[in-house]
């Protein structure tokens, strides 16, 4: 191997690394819940309202590693900390297999929350950084597909195994599976860069009180989390409730998967010629139309809403997350932690309110009718951020 091939081979990894640390953080540890519900459900001991607060239970974990990671861990320790985080995921996964009841189930959603949010604070914020480093930003959409193969491939699982090996079965399927995902995240991500900027994670805070666009983009962001999870969490439920849909509702979680795969790499690129806000604006409006689509109760609404959500919600998050980095350079970790915070909160918020209110209501339609309310909302605020954006200002 020539010295340059080994060069180039060197940049490659850390974001060869990332993608599938992402794939099994989030379309595993955090999203698997969704096509494996439906089987949890008809086994009994859980309802809409139980549901909605397992889900919860696992975004208020998700919230705790979100800030852990932004403010308690110190740049030096953040490789170890992901591959913490790493193991985190894969036993809480398997946990779910052998473990039985609402309050045990809780418990391990939570800590689940904190591997899931750990693994995608720390390792997106190394490769991000790494990738500025390297003056590759344009491929930091990249990174983000890892989250559509991850819903892709636990969507596949749960399909292919049916009711083969039942629901537990396919809880130990997918953390294997996550296992093996995260190898790479042991020798292959990079270590902080050792500059001012990072040597204290929470240094940056105190600007977000002087900016509004940070204000802005923090109350979008949140609203997202609010809404964006109510279609995370049900979706898969609502198909396989649907007459004449079910048994299609994995095969729809899998249509969701395949289309986050290339949006985040498409919405950086729509944002390139339109600017951040306008990009964001017009992604928000998109998924609130998606959110409401299952309401026509047919199998082409069903995979349009599966592919308007599954090809918005990643390049939300990718381009959120860039902006955020211009709007504070060099701060990856702890600003990726504390908008991952407030989108956590968005997201302990919104499943638990929608369980409730779809158990009283004895269907999902109020629930996402909100839903893509709020979702509309945020993007209202991510259109007035337009004055703001960095790629206008060019």
């Amino acid at each position: 191997m020539t010295p340059t091939t080994r060069s180039r081979a060197s940049r490659l990894r850390p974001l060869l690394a990332g993608i599938p640390a992402l794939a099994a953080a989030m379309g595993i540890g955090r999203f698997a819940y969704t096509p494996i519900l439906p089987a949890m459900l008809e086994a009994g001991g859980l309802g809409p309202a139980e549901a909605g607060l397992l889900a919860s239970a696992n975004y208020a974990g998700y919230l705790a590693g979100a800030l852990a990671a932004a403010l308690a861990v110190p740049p030096g320790a953040r490789v170890r900390a992901v591959r913490v985080a790493a193991i985190t995921v894969v036993a809480t996964t398997a946990l779910m297999a052998v473990t039985t009841g609402l309050a045990a189930w809780s418990v391990v959603r939570f800590v689940a929350g904190l591997g899931s949010a750990g693994v995608f604070v720390l390792a997106s914020g190394l490769v991000l950084d790494d990738l500025r480093t390297q003056g590759r930003t344009s491929s930091s959409g990249w990174l983000f597909t890892g989250v559509g193969l991850g819903i892709a491939a636990s969507g596949i699982v749960v399909g292919a195994t049916g009711s083969a090996v039942g629901w537990r079965g396919d809880w130990l399927l997918l953390a294997l599976l996550a296992g093996v995902a995260f190898a790479p995240t042991w020798g292959w991500l990079p270590a902080p860069k050792a500059t001012a900027s990072t040597t204290d994670a929470a240094s940056w805070v105190p600007a977000t009180g002087r900016s509004p666009a940070l204000w802005l983009l923090f109350a979008a962001y949140f609203l997202e989390g609010v809404g964006y999870i109510v279609t995370g969490t049900f979706l898969v439920a609502i198909v396989e409730r649907m007459p004449g849909l079910g048994g299609l509702g994995a095969n729809i979680w899998v249509v969701v998967g395949l289309a986050v795969i290339p949006s985040s790499i498409f919405w950086t690129g729509v944002a390139g010629r339109v600017g951040y806000a306008r990009a964001l604006a017009v992604a928000y409006a998109l998924q609130a139309a998606g959110i409401v689509l299952p309401l026509v109760g047919r199998v082409g609404a069903a995979v349009a809403a599966a592919m308007l959500f599954g090809g918005t919600f990643a390049g939300i998050t990718a381009l959120t997350l860039a902006l955020a980095g211009h709007l504070a350079p060099g701060r990856s970790a702890g600003l990726i932690g504390l908008l991952t915070a407030a989108f956590g909160i968005g997201q302990v918020i919104g499943p638990l309110v929608a369980g409730i209110v779809s158990d009283r209501s004895r269907g999902f339609e109020p629930a996402l009718i909100g839903a893509s309310v709020v979702v509309l909302s945020g993007g209202a605020l991510m259109a007035a951020l337009h004055p703001f954006d960095p790629l206008r200002l060019r």
